[in-house]
């Protein structure tokens, strides 16, 4: 079985918690709040990435 990557876990629920910002702020028409949604969903998914590569050429 193999080890969880707690990091991973992370942005993955850090994600999740923006796009269902993303809907919250719709209903509430927010503007503001959809653009920041937006922002942080792609922000953290690119991190996430970023991440993933750098720890996949350490051979981690």
């Amino acid at each position: 079985m193999k080890q969880i990557k707690w990091v991973f876990l992370l942005f993955a629920l850090l994600t999740t918690v923006c796009i269902m910002g993303i809907g919250i702020a719709i209903s509430e028409k927010s503007v503001l709040g959809i653009l920041f949604c937006i922002f942080a969903t792609v922000f953290i998914m690119g991190y996430g990435f970023k991440t993933k590569k750098k720890m996949r050429e350490q051979g981690k």
